[in-house]
């Protein structure tokens, strides 16, 4: 049994190399069954009001369409994390060494080992990113070659 230090630091680097490698089933074995979801990018995707996810099952689908979108200003630097011992948070800014990345602010509560709650906060530079609707250029390319 993993104590809950243990079960954040496992979240953080689990998380980000599964998604840094586009692993949506390792992705999502790290979630709750009954978690929430919420990003600017729910909306984006899936062009609805709400940017609002509930359960696995909603979310695997949303990363099943980051798997084929994401574009290559989404990078994966960033530095450390924060946690009081039930929420985990970590920036990924926009200054990196190799130059802009898609910025964001990663929030997690932690429940029994699994993200029960997941919030992602976007800085300017990633917005612009679905402004010029970047994730689904990508995706174009994919589909024509």
């Amino acid at each position: 049994m993993q104590t809950t230090q243990e079960s954040i630091e496992r979240i953080y680097q689990e998380w980000d190399d599964a998604l840094s490698k586009l692993d949506v089933d390792r992705i999502i074995a790290l979630y709750s069954p009954d978690m929430t979801f919420e990003s600017p990018l729910v909306r984006h995707l899936f062009k609805t009001d709400r940017g609002v996810l509930h359960g696995r099952d909603e979310v695997k689908k949303l990363f099943g369409e980051l798997a084929k979108t994401q574009p290559p200003t989404r990078k994966f630097y960033r530095k450390r994390y924060f946690s009081d011992g039930r929420t985990l948070m970590w920036e990924y800014r926009r200054q990196s060494p190799a130059g802009d990345q898609q910025d964001f602010v990663e929030v997690m509560e932690i429940e029994d080992g699994l993200i029960k709650r997941h919030c992602v906060y976007w800085g300017w530079f990633g917005v612009r990113v679905l402004e010029r609707g970047e994730h689904f250029k990508k995706k174009a390319e994919k589909q024509a070659a």
